[in-house]
């Protein structure tokens, strides 16, 4: 596993001001995703830390202000953010200041990856208010058309650092089993944050679908145990979704370079795993936590870890 400072000279990031602003990042990443920073550490090559790094930062903050709040609050809070992003990225085209950390490592990021990332950020952008104004789904059209316009943009930001070029015939694939992965992750993360969505008043999952089993937003609120039963038939089938998007997306490693295979097939394994314990709980959910289990995952860590090692000697020889 290279040292951090190794990832940014290997990234070429070595003007000193850059190089601590990408320490900013990584330390605030390692705090808020700790399991994913601890994967791309171990998995990804070092040239291509930083920027997951930048761009999950930026990811992160961005949701941050716009999480919290009535709807007109998020939407000024994002249309503020975006006026920011968008003048911080004109440095990257070598145009205005920045003294930001965070947006000068984004900044830094898109202008070695430009032009691709920039789409990548201003599609998320584009997309970010439906997330600040998001107070729930009626439909599972609302559901479907929020991944298309939010999870999936946000996904992008590091996904397209390992996609594959138009000369390999795979973008659509890539773009399709990326679309199938967030899909199973965030129907995943709806389930395992109920009990604290449900107390703000807002949850990801459809209203009509609590219907079809009894169930009201209400009852989820007051945490009532008449409904844990109707509630665990509600978890089993949202799993079935959950599980059938995952499947859907297990051919991604195999649509890249052989470098980043081990870091996709760790993240598809650790949904699984996160998939798993949501089914578990059922209809505790609204009283438990559901997360993988950690030694788990340090496994699935770890197996991809001597995979990519052992790829690594192969090609040296």
């Amino acid at each position: 596993m290279p040292r951090w400072t190794a990832a940014l000279t290997e990234a070429g990031i070595t003007d000193q001001t850059l190089r601590r602003a990408y320490d900013s990042q990584r330390e605030l990443v390692r705090k808020f995703a700790f399991p994913q920073y601890l994967a791309a550490r171990l998995l990804l090559p070092a040239r291509l830390l930083p920027p997951v790094v930048a761009m999950v930062a930026f990811m992160h903050e961005t949701d941050d202000r716009i999480d919290t709040g009535d709807p007109d609050i998020r939407s000024k809070a994002l249309s503020e953010w975006d006026r920011q992003v968008r003048e911080a990225l004109d440095v990257a085209s070598g145009a205005g200041t920045c003294d930001n950390s965070l947006l000068l490592a984004l900044a830094d990021t898109v202008r070695r990856h430009h032009p691709h990332l920039a789409v990548r950020v201003h599609d998320f952008l584009n997309g970010a208010p439906t997330e600040a104004n998001w107070t729930g789904f009626e439909t599972e059209a609302d559901f479907q058309a929020y991944i298309d316009s939010y999870s999936l943009p946000a996904l992008m930001l590091t996904a397209s650092l390992m996609a594959p070029g138009p000369e390999s015939g795979q973008e659509e694939g890539f773009h399709q089993g990326c679309r199938a992965l967030i899909e199973g992750w965030q129907r995943s993360d709806f389930l395992a944050d109920l009990s604290e969505d449900a107390e703000q008043g807002r949850i990801g999952i459809a209203r009509d679908e609590l219907e079809r089993h009894g169930l009201t937003l209400l009852d989820l609120h007051t945490k009532s145990e008449k409904c844990t039963p109707a509630l665990g038939r509600l978890v089993s089938t949202q799993a079935d979704l959950a599980e059938a998007a995952l499947r859907a997306c297990r051919g991604l490693p195999a649509m890249v370079e052989p470098p980043y295979r081990p870091f996709l097939r760790a993240l598809i394994s650790v949904q699984e795993l996160q998939l798993r314990a949501v089914r578990g709980k059922g209809g505790s959910l609204l009283h438990e936590e559901a997360r993988p289990p950690i030694a788990a995952t340090l496994l699935v860590l770890a197996r991809q870890y001597v995979a990519a090692k052992t790829r690594q000697r192969r090609t040296r020889r």
